[in-house]
């Protein structure tokens, strides 16, 4: 086949067994890739009901056709399961130089079921593959990981693994690769860690064929020389990466500030694109192949917070910094690295801390529960409660539960703000209103990445849209959650793809999408296929969670969100109007009014066989 492989390297931790599985060209264009053919194997495969951090959940690590091809950011992978924090479904995403690199032995998928007895790591070198012992990494943070397991392996090997949060089973532990890079959310790592594989090591020589490879040349080519204003040298996110966007999300009153308790932040001066490049910043840095360039390289002096690393990205500065009050950049930029040494979720851990903070000034924590008087604004609690969580230490081991679980476990339920669990990221839906109705719908909880309507939004991609308005807002949940599961399917990075999702011809490139699937894959695939295809596999991501437990009632907000409107910025006074976007978003999806996939629209996808009674 062009473009995927067609392997699948199964592994069984508990048996030690390791099989090749393959797949046809049918089923390869069906469910795409990535995302895509690993939802259909958890459904066909596993109980949705079995414990996430029970040896009974399959683990799957799945690139996708455009891995490791010529396309620009042609360098992602998924890492999908199911999640302990949520309970729902994880499907975290990363970039890097490893998916190509795991492209690159064989193998389009691996799977991984049971757990070892002991720890161990995959080394995968093209064909050789074997499990290997562990003990000598586990209990080390990643960059000691990936240099112990390369000097063992190969020193060009590209390595994924856990630090201690995921060791310790963090139920918001990422999964790092390549050092810095995180598949972050919903807890990946902390599955990872109860199934005691440390790392996954590899290093391939397989080229990938593609089926019109000097078409496609000459046509990434050209998308890689025009990627238009935002990403050309000088623009904002090869100036900043996504650290020029806090000052937007401010002005626009949606900058989540102590907790989400308003949308606006006094100390935004200090959490600014601009301070990381005056003060910190090396140097930028891509992803394989990759013309954007929006990771930084940093380091910080200040013998305080010292430490070298990359980052921190936009949703790290939301958390972390005007989420817990904090103006101190330096104390951003180490709890940033704290989390990627650690392996855990930025995201999750700063909104955590954030909803400790409210709660401690409240007086429903109290002070020797902590073991410190715990405010929003101080940077140095960030650096001890990221230290706590990751090594289940103190006050630590009830962060790490999540806040949903903390605010629970202290009868507040409403100060958690969390969808089916999950945190918020950066952006307050009560003046981003499709963002919220993204938040409950999604498959995986809180996720900006299940399909980031910000970008229309906030910074207008396709086109600006109002984000008060819930005009149309329905609709377009639903194309850009399509979009997203499509994107997550092929390999490519959001970034770039999601700006020609939307049209036959857009300002940015003469063709879309569809066309470099067809250029390198040799399918004759158009843009409503591709649509299709996403629509297919969010369905049954949903008809996976119906199976697991979750339903209508599961898609909601936190009571903030609610019932307490924003108290400043352009949203003064709106809240999220769940209620009025609901109904039609499932009558659009041909789901009933409860939530479910009706047997007309399973047919429509051709996925009959999954219906849910």
């Amino acid at each position: 086949m062009f473009a995927w492989h067609g392997k699948i390297l199964r592994v069984n931790l508990s048996t030690k067994t390791i099989k090749v599985e393959t797949v046809d060209k049918d089923f390869a264009a069906k469910y795409l890739g990535g995302r895509g053919w690993a939802i259909k194997y958890l459904l066909d495969e596993m109980d949705p009901k079995a414990e996430a951090l029970s040896p009974e959940n399959m683990m799957i690590f799945a690139t996708g056709p455009l891995t490791a091809t010529v396309a620009p950011t042609g360098n992602r992978y998924m890492v999908v399961t199911k999640s302990p924090l949520t309970g729902a479904l994880s499907d975290s995403n990363s970039g890097g130089f490893f998916p190509t690199e795991m492209k690159r032995t064989g193998f389009d998928m691996f799977i991984f079921e049971g757990k070892a007895e002991t720890p161990v790591y995959l080394w995968v070198n093209d064909d050789h593959v074997e499990l290997r012992p562990a003990d000598q990494v586990w209990g080390k943070i990643v960059p000691e990981t990936e240099d112990i397991l390369r000097s063992e392996t190969d020193p060009k090997a590209r390595v994924a693994c856990i630090g201690p949060g995921g060791e310790n089973q963090v139920l918001f532990a990422s999964i790092m690769n390549d050092k810095h890079r995180a598949a972050g959310r919903s807890g990946v790592g902390a599955v990872m860690g109860s199934k005691n594989l440390k790392a996954v090591v590899v290093r391939g020589s397989h080229k990938v064929d593609v089926a019109h490879p000097e078409e496609l040349e000459a046509y990434c080519k050209a998308m890689a020389k025009n990627v238009g204003d935002v990403m050309k040298a000088g623009g904002a996110m090869r100036v900043y990466g996504t650290s020029y966007v806090p000052p937007i999300t401010n002005e626009m009153g949606i900058l989540p500030t102590r907790n989400f308790q308003s949308g606006r932040f006094e100390g935004i001066a200090g959490i600014t694109g601009d301070v990381i490049n005056e003060k910190y910043l090396k140097k930028s840095k891509p992803c394989f192949r990759c013309p954007i360039a929006c990771g930084r390289d940093t380091k910080v002096d200040d013998p305080k917070y010292a430490g070298e690393g990359e980052g921190p990205e936009y949703e790290t500065i939301a958390a972390y910094g005007s989420g817990c009050g904090i103006d101190n950049m330096a104390a951003i930029i180490k709890a940033n690295y704290l989390c990627n040494e650690y392996g855990l979720d930025t995201i999750s851990a700063g909104m955590t801390i954030a909803c400790a903070m409210e709660m401690s000034e409240k007086g429903i924590i109290p002070k020797d529960t902590i073991g410190f008087d715990l405010k929003f604004g101080d940077p140095d609690a960030i650096i001890t409660l990221t230290h706590q969580i990751a090594n289940m230490q103190g006050f630590g081991k009830e962060l790490a539960q999540g806040s949903f679980r903390l605010a629970n476990s202290y009868r507040h339920p409403e100060l958690a703000v969390t969808a089916k669990k999950q945190e918020f990221p950066g952006y307050d839906p009560r003046g981003s209103k499709g963002m919220g109705l993204l938040y409950a719908t999604s498959n995986k909880g809180a996720s900006h990445m299940a399909g980031d309507l910000a970008y229309s939004e906030v910074f207008g991609v396709p086109q600006k849209i109002d984000s008060l308005s819930l005009e149309n807002k329905p609709e377009l949940v639903k194309r850009f959650e399509d979009a997203f599961a499509v994107i997550d399917s092929t390999g490519l990075c959001v970034f770039l793809s999601v700006r020609y999702m939307f049209e036959d011809k857009v300002e940015l490139w003469p063709t879309p999408l569809t066309e470099i699937m067809r250029l390198s894959t040799g399918h004759p695939f158009t843009q409503q296929s591709l649509l299709d295809a996403g629509d297919r596999i969010f369905n049954m991501e949903r008809l996976f969670l119906l199976k697991a437990g979750f339903t209508k009632e599961d898609d909601t907000l936190p009571h903030r969100m609610l019932h307490e409107p924003l108290p400043e910025g352009p949203g003064k006074g709106h809240v999220v109007e769940l209620d009025k976007m609901l109904p039609r978003f499932y009558e659009l999806r041909g789901w009933s009014q409860n939530g479910v996939p009706t047997s007309d629209k399973l047919e429509s996808l051709a996925i009959a066989e999954y219906q849910f009674i």
